[in-house]
């Protein structure tokens, strides 16, 4: 089951300044965390996720060479499937202020 997903207001700002092909990039990558998640087997290794040092609970997705993408789990919103919170999209830069 994919899960669902919110954006925190940051993630849309942080869209605007997105490149179409950044777009593209964060997209096909996105979708193959949400594959990941739905095996349940782990993350594929291309996206090195991993937790943000110093906070609890979020962590950092590579799209692209200068690709990250912050996120958290939140409260369930379907039964049985994860819900993810977007909170920053972006380059290197974003891993100050996740």
């Amino acid at each position: 089951m994919a899960p669902t997903y919110t954006l925190e207001h940051r993630v849309t700002l942080d869209w605007k300044r997105l490149t179409a092909d950044q777009k593209v990039a964060f997209r096909e990558a996105r979708d193959k965390l949400f594959e990941d998640r739905a095996t349940g087997k782990g993350f594929r290794p291309s996206l090195r996720v991993k937790g943000v040092q110093g906070t609890r609970g979020i962590f950092e997705m590579t799209w692209a060479p200068d690709g990250r993408a912050t996120f958290e789990y939140g409260s369930e919103q379907r039964e049985g499937g994860p819900h993810i919170v977007w909170r920053r999209i972006g380059t290197h830069d974003i891993s100050g202020r996740p």
